[in-house]
């Protein structure tokens, strides 16, 4: 059989390596070319290849119509049956097809006896996934094909696979310019493309490179710049300097904390920490073991509400165990958004401690609706919380003082150090 395969990709019929796959942009024939790999060693021997995404909600979602189409590019039509939810070789080689978010701890253990894995469009998989399905796979000798277009080098998929790769992984960048059958068709699309998108956009979608935030994100240009003037890198603590802790209280919903300095006009975020199901102690507890020259708690305004169970509020509960406390002025959403783009220009972010932030102020976006395709209000979802807490810092910060250098680590009603 004659095989046509991009020659960056010839290692996928070869390779015995655990992980294998590229990541690019569009136009560069990555799909197709892991299809036709796999169709082709499923012709060489008995193989059960399940080929996941992260949300499968029906077969049309999956790359099961690919298969087919390369089943008949290859002239593979008699030694494989397609059927409506699977593809049947005649040795017996199977091609299955699911979603990785709704998989449980019993559901993966269908998967275990499972050769190769194709991951498409692994820049969303999850990190529970990855945890879920890469354990699962561990039949001697199995496999790993993984294909995507990177989005953030924050990316689950980015980092495991590509900033911390292990050894045993093969992935290659592949982009329109090694595609020596790319259409002309494409390469109109892309030259309109490099003329209208913005080059952050363009260079995503056609050069696989990664974004500095989510396309839509409310803080995309404000992220942007972070990086170009290299905002986000090494903050360190500066012992001469009061840490100010900011809240965005939660319970079921994430709790957001941001530890903030102060010089002249420049705030640091030296760390932030995100967590739910924990009490008001038990975050005193953890802050206080840092020892750093703490300043004040800021709350936000329903801080002062009661609580049903204690009776107490959060900041009397804060108060009791010795901070120094204050309540974020009130302020609509809008407003607060306004204050924090103007304060980006001034802000530099821990890399490593403020990562989590990071993360939720590049994928923080609107609502956007459905009929009119307009935005609307800010979404409340998994990043949200990490971007409204960044906004209370924003709103506090012209308040956030230090005092004179006494010499100690002075803390607020917990004595000195």
């Amino acid at each position: 059989m004659k095989v046509d395969l991009p020659e960056k990709l010839g290692f996928l019929l070869t390779s015995k390596k655990r992980y294998l796959g590229a990541k690019g942009g569009r136009g560069s024939a990555k799909s197709w070319s892991v299809a036709k790999a796999l169709l082709i060693l499923g012709t060489t021997r008995k193989l059960r290849i399940l080929c996941a995404r992260e949300v499968q909600k029906s077969i049309k979602q999956s790359v099961h119509k690919l298969l087919k189409d390369q089943i008949e590019a290859l002239g593979l039509e008699r030694f494989y049956q397609v059927l409506d939810t699977e593809i049947r070789g005649r040795n017996g080689t199977e091609f299955s097809f699911s979603g990785l978010s709704d998989q449980t701890a019993d559901s993966i253990k269908s998967f275990e006896g499972v050769d190769i894995v194709w991951v498409e469009e692994a820049q969303s998989i999850s990190r529970k996934s990855w945890k879920t399905l890469i354990p699962t796979i561990r039949k001697e000798g199995s496999q790993i094909f993984i294909t995507f277009n990177p989005e953030l080098e924050t990316d689950e998929t980015y980092e495991r696979f590509i900033t911390n790769a292990p050894e045993d992984c093969h992935i290659v960048d592949m982009n329109y310019t090694d595609n020596p059958w790319f259409p002309a068709v494409l390469e109109a699309e892309r030259l309109h493309a490099k003329a209208t998108l913005p080059t952050a956009e363009y260079e995503n979608i056609w050069e696989g490179k990664c974004m500095p935030a989510v396309v839509g994100a409310i803080y995309f240009n404000e992220m942007s710049k972070a990086e170009e003037d290299r905002r986000i890198c090494n903050v360190p603590y500066d012992p001469m300097l009061r840490v100010h802790v900011v809240f965005d209280l939660g319970w079921n919903d994430a709790m957001a904390i941001s530890l903030v300095q102060r010089q002249s006009s420049e705030l640091r975020v030296i760390e932030y920490i995100e967590d739910s199901h924990k009490t008001l102690d038990h975050y005193s507890a953890e802050l206080k073991k840092k020892n750093f020259n703490w300043g004040k708690v800021w709350l936000p305004h329903d801080g002062r509400n009661k609580n049903i169970q204690t009776g107490k509020s959060a900041e009397e509960t804060m108060q009791a165990l010795g901070w120094d406390v204050s309540i974020t002025p009130s302020m609509s959403v809008e407003d607060g958004i306004r204050v924090a783009r103007m304060a980006f220009g001034r802000t530099y972010f821990d890399k490593t401690k403020a990562a989590r932030l990071i993360q939720c102020l590049k994928r923080y976006r609107r609502s956007v609706n459905q009929q009119t395709n307009e935005p609307g209000a800010p979404l409340h979802d998994e990043w949200s919380h990490g971007a409204d807490d960044f906004r209370y810092v924003c709103i506090n910060a012209d308040e956030m003082k230090n005092e004179e250098w006494g010499g100690t680590l002075a803390y607020p009603k917990l004595g000195n150090a």
